[in-house]
């Protein structure tokens, strides 16, 4: 009776449009867990400070305050807002720990509604929110439904060059002394499906971002599961004369399970369910590392963005079928880099996402550009410079150094690849400000985040 009368309660709030499921996507070190910490903490704190001035419900006195509350998928691990926010503001401040694994949490947010319809049901009216976090990488498997094992390695294969072919080869190196078509051995599947994943790691340490399968370096609970257990290979091969037994047979049922158990049942049981999506882009780590970072960057997101479902939800379809009516990109990190240069992160951030854009435009989708910080590192301000001034900003350094510098300038269109000879970037990282125990978190535009997200369901 109990998960009956849960099904009604959620049905009579996704029936009058107060139930909005938050996806917050982006790849590693893009800072969706400051982002959720961040986001949490402003509306905890609205009811009794003037944070979010962006946001119209607040502006106009509307936004009676915000509370945590109980989320209703109990098979999913809660976010760990609590953790997140001691190190933020612990003294002197930390970053808190990276996503590994999918999170929930779900807040209800109170505000006096400005539709006649929704007056009409009483002065005040509850949003429900549920925010879903998760490793970005795993974004990045969704294309494999659209492949078999010969596609992939094909594509994988196809990407392996410059950079990436030298560092793969350790795996390269192993891969060419098996016989795909003698009977498997299970410890040198291993071995090699080993070697593969550290050549995943090392382009991630090497800036690019573009690894598949994404659940290699971030397994989380499946860790060390034969499912991990496979590669890609460059021997081209009829899938009607695989030799039953042998090494490319069990690569074959592998990438199938691993297609069907971990990609298709993650994308069911959470992507299908969203409702509103905010894509957070480190553009600044990139322009640190390189062209090659740059571009696969771009690249990842672009794969990332053709497996979302979109579409604009009428009442049964939101029922019944939810679908991604809302993108926000945002440019992360803003204020590593003073705000004279914001508007170039933000059109820099509209090249990057242009192919994405052009699809989700398609569809007619609302998509939204941004810069933003989710909790401030640095402060700005100037520096004297022979006759004249310099914006600079100013912070302490994750080696705990305090340092005021101009970073640079962010190029407003894709560079090409001389860029990088004529221009030197220094976006350095930063601790977070300190805060007192009784304040929010300072951040620039997550009001405006929240604005292009929710705005249209606070009114």
């Amino acid at each position: 009776m109990k998960s009956i009368g849960h099904e009604v309660t959620q049905l009579m709030h996704r029936t009058t449009d107060s139930h909005v499921r938050l996806a917050v996507t982006g790849l590693s070190r893009a800072g969706k867990t400051a982002f959720i910490t961040s986001l949490v903490n402003q509306l905890l704190n609205s009811a009794s400070h003037d944070n979010l001035p962006l946001l119209a419900c607040a502006r106009d006195k509307r936004l009676i305050g915000a509370r945590r509350v109980p989320q209703t998928n109990l098979m999913v691990p809660r976010f760990a807002y609590d953790e997140a926010s001691e190190k933020l503001y612990q003294k002197p401040a930390e970053w808190p720990l990276p996503t590994k694994d999918v999170s929930e949490i779900r807040l209800a947010i109170r505000y006096r509604p400005k539709r006649r319809t929704k007056r009409l049901l009483g002065s005040s009216a509850t949003l429900y929110l549920d925010i879903i976090d998760y490793p970005g990488e795993w974004l990045l498997d969704l294309p494999l439904l659209d492949m078999d094992f010969k596609q992939w390695s094909q594509q994988q294969f196809h990407a392996l060059h410059g950079q990436r072919q030298a560092l793969a080869k350790e795996w390269l190196d192993e891969l060419n002394v098996i016989d795909l078509q003698q009977e498997a051995n299970e410890q040198v599947l291993a071995d090699v499906a080993a070697q593969y994943t550290t050549y995943l790691h090392r382009c991630k340490d090497a800036g690019l971002h573009w690894v598949q399968p994404g659940r290699f370096v971030l397994p989380g609970e499946l860790a060390g599961a034969p499912v991990l257990q496979f590669f890609p290979v460059h021997h081209d091969f009829d899938p009607e004369k695989v030799v039953r037994g042998s090494f490319l047979d069990l690569l074959i049922a592998r990438f199938k399970e691993y297609q069907q158990q971990v990609v298709r049942k993650f994308y069911r049981h959470y992507f299908s369910t969203f409702d509103r999506q905010i894509v957070l882009v480190d553009c600044l780590s990139p322009l640190n590392a390189g062209f090659d970072s740059f571009m696969d960057m771009r690249s990842a997101i672009e794969q990332l963005m053709h497996s979302f479902r979109y579409g604009r939800t009428g009442l049964l379809s939101r029922l019944f079928s939810p679908k991604i009516d809302k993108v926000l990109f945002a440019a992360t990190k803003a204020d590593h880099v003073t705000p004279d240069q914001h508007a170039n992160l933000v059109s820099l951030l509209q090249q990057m996402v242009h192919p994405a854009w052009q699809h989700a435009a398609y569809e007619n989708i609302e998509m939204s550009c941004i810069s933003m910080a989710s909790v401030r590192a640095t402060q700005s301000g100037f520096i004297a410079q022979g006759d004249g001034k310099q914006s600079a900003i100013q912070g302490t350094t994750l080696a705990g150094e305090t340092l005021t510098l101009y970073p640079g300038d962010v190029p407003a269109k894709l560079p090409d690849p001389d860029y990088w000879q004529r221009h030197q970037f220094d976006f350095t990282q930063f601790k977070p400000l300190t805060t007192d125990s009784d304040d929010p978190l300072a951040h620039i535009r997550v009001d405006k985040a929240l604005e292009i997200l929710l705005g249209d369901k606070l009114r």
